[in-house]
């Protein structure tokens, strides 16, 4: 990894599934020395990401009974009230408190619970207007630039997409959550984030921000830097399950939220990831394996078990 002061941006205007080797190298720069970027001409109609936020503050601003009443189950769906997720696998903080954010989880849309398909199942939907089908739409322009991008990323690291693609992402698991961070004291405890350093476990964070700020990224040598929002961009990183498909090759760093604005922040990160039976090992092209296997399903057991009261709930019963 490389120490850096700026995110790279990287334009995917017209991104196909043959990308040009110009387009490869630069992802595999950015994220083989940063593992942050700024992805422009994503082809995301810009109005339509306007009304996922609107939508986000309109469900934010509902009361605390009619979001409670979609606490987040089993499946990990539904409302993630404050002070009810702690960060306490990050291996970058002596984490304590409770990240300072609440949230409405969406995965996959899927008619019912499958008790052989961890976390299958519908979702909980707030009885607001539009809102059930605005997120769908989204989520299905989101997963095809999930795809679009996992190639790439694939081809960075030196492999072949089409098995990849076709035996870990044909049936994706994805992750849609609407972010809101209340402000918090600028004379708080240190320890006290709205979200607390981390690296994402999945494969790929796709993050649309509002213009607050608050998001940072770690470096080798230990600075944070900040990822405002670029107007008309996503930030786009890698999580470790990527890390290790690529062999080491692209990087999953370290970030964080503090949001001492004193204003009210949102934010809609989508996570593409393979789906749950998919088992993560070095791809072939990538070298001799650094990693040995482990499935995907397995490994988010343990982390959704650790991090959230409803997952260790379930584990008691």
């Amino acid at each position: 990894m490389t120490e850096f002061s700026e995110i790279p941006v990287i334009d995917i205007t017209g991104l196909t599934d043959v990308p040009s080797d110009d387009l490869v190298a630069q992802f595999r720069k950015a994220y083989g020395e940063t593992g942050f970027g700024y992805i422009t001409g994503h082809g995301i109609d810009l109005a339509l990401i306007d009304s996922v936020f609107a939508a986000s503050a309109a469900f934010h601003a509902l009361p605390a009974d009619q979001k409670q009443a979609l606490a987040l189950d089993s499946g990990h769906r539904g409302y993630i009230a404050i002070n009810t997720s702690t960060d306490v696998n990050s291996a970058h903080a002596e984490v304590t408190k409770p990240n300072q954010s609440a949230s409405l989880m969406m995965l996959r849309e899927d008619t019912a619970h499958d008790p052989d398909v961890y976390l299958s199942g519908p979702n909980q939907w707030p009885d607001l207007d539009g809102f059930r089908d605005l997120m769908l739409r989204y989520k299905t322009e989101m997963s095809d630039l999930g795809r679009r991008l996992m190639r790439l990323a694939v081809l960075a690291a030196g492999a072949d997409p089409e098995p990849v693609l076709r035996d870990g992402f044909a049936t994706p698991t994805t992750w849609l959550r609407l972010l809101h961070y209340p402000p918090t004291d600028p004379l708080g405890p240190d320890d006290l984030f709205g979200s607390a350093p981390h690296n994402d476990f999945g494969c790929l964070t796709l993050l649309a921000q509002d213009g607050i700020g608050g998001l940072q990224v770690k470096t080798p040598a230990g600075n944070w830097v900040d990822a405002p929002k670029i107007d008309g961009s996503f930030v786009v990183n890698v999580g470790d399950m990527l890390h290790r498909m690529s062999n080491g090759r692209l990087l999953s760093t370290p970030h964080r939220v503090i949001n001492r604005s004193g204003r009210e922040r949102y934010s809609v990160p989508f996570f593409f990831d393979p789906h749950v039976s998919y088992d993560i090992a070095p791809m072939p092209g990538t070298g001799t394996p650094n990693y040995a296997p482990i499935n995907f399903g397995d490994f988010l057991r343990g982390e959704l078990e650790a991090g959230y009261d409803a997952h260790k709930d379930a584990k008691s019963v």
